[in-house]
């Protein structure tokens, strides 16, 4: 234990004082500690009294006891060898450097002799859809069955990190429940990149609204990179309603509030984005479709 100022503290056992030789005077400078003992060395000196000296030992020079390097006399500055300059600590919280997260870039068009391997290529996708939708569920499978080192980002798990204090969207919408949203769009998009710098494909999802592009879409994109894949799953209401049912605690929404979204979401018809329409796929067949729907967006990244 070190404290803020002077010498480190000195191990104490139980029963005992202070260790033999511990000036606490030297802790905490300005503080006037007991008077040593008369004799000792450090003893206070009467006004007017000249310094003591110590005694002098006359002996020829070659019996004089050799002297200890503390006690020699400091060399002049230029004659001391300049000390090398100590490089900075590496970045890292460990001995693997990782490279620093950067804006993602758009994926390389394949080559015109084949078509693009969505499987093998290191992505950055966001899915997006209704609550109910399966989103959850078909990213946490197309990222456990990828060829390639994949992570899954899951919004709404990142936004219940905050246990004291959630702002919960049920018991309604205001400043602290969008300040939260946006702060967890912000953490994923910075987990997202350093990943995807590191060789790792991200898959997250959101429940992003196509009229609200600045805190939507277009917040992802500055939070992600322009190289962001954005997919939509929006299977009918009536399935969204069933899914929602068989939720439970605060993801579970009421009839109205899906609805509402459901209705909010059809809005990307006509945006450009790919949709899947998964009301009749079990989770393994959209991921498939999620494939295809990503190999022609490689080749033909969207505009938005």
């Amino acid at each position: 234990m070190q404290h803020a100022v002077g010498a480190p503290l000195p191990p104490h056992q139980p029963g005992q004082g202070p260790a033999v030789g511990w000036s606490p005077a030297g802790q905490y400078p300005g503080q006037q500690g007991p008077a040593p003992a008369p004799g000792f060395a450090g003893a206070p000196v009467p006004p007017g009294a000249p310094p003591a000296q110590a005694p002098q030992h006359h002996l020829p020079p070659h019996q004089m006891p050799p002297q200890h390097p503390s006690a020699m006399p400091p060399q002049h500055p230029s004659a001391q060898p300049p000390h090398p300059p100590v490089p900075p600590a590496p970045d890292t919280t460990g001995h693997v450097r990782l490279p620093p997260g950067v804006s993602v870039a758009m994926p390389s068009p394949p080559p015109a002799t084949g078509a693009p391997d969505p499987a093998a290529t290191t992505l950055a996708i966001l899915l997006i859809g209704p609550a109910g939708a399966g989103k959850t569920s078909v990213a946490k499978y197309w990222a456990d069955h990828r060829r390639v080192p994949t992570a899954h980002i899951s919004l709404d798990d990142v936004r219940e990190w905050v246990r004291s204090g959630f702002a919960d969207p049920q018991s309604g919408w205001n400043d602290h429940s969008e300040a939260q949203y946006r702060l967890a769009r912000r953490t994923c998009g910075f987990a997202a990149r350093n990943f995807l710098a590191n060789g790792i494909s991200c898959i997250l999802d959101d429940a992003v609204f196509p009229d609200r592009p600045v805190v939507g879409l277009g917040g992802w994109k500055r939070h992600v990179g322009p190289g962001l894949l954005p997919v939509v799953l929006l299977p009918g209401l009536e399935v969204v309603l069933e899914r929602n049912a068989e939720r439970s605690g605060n993801r579970r929404l009421s009839d109205e509030e899906v609805a509402r979204i459901h209705g909010r979401m059809a809005g990307w018809y006509g945006s450009g984005l790919p949709i899947i329409d998964n009301s009749q796929l079990d989770v393994a067949a959209t991921a498939r479709v999620l494939d295809d729907v990503l190999a022609r967006a490689i080749a033909s990244p969207p505009q938005w």
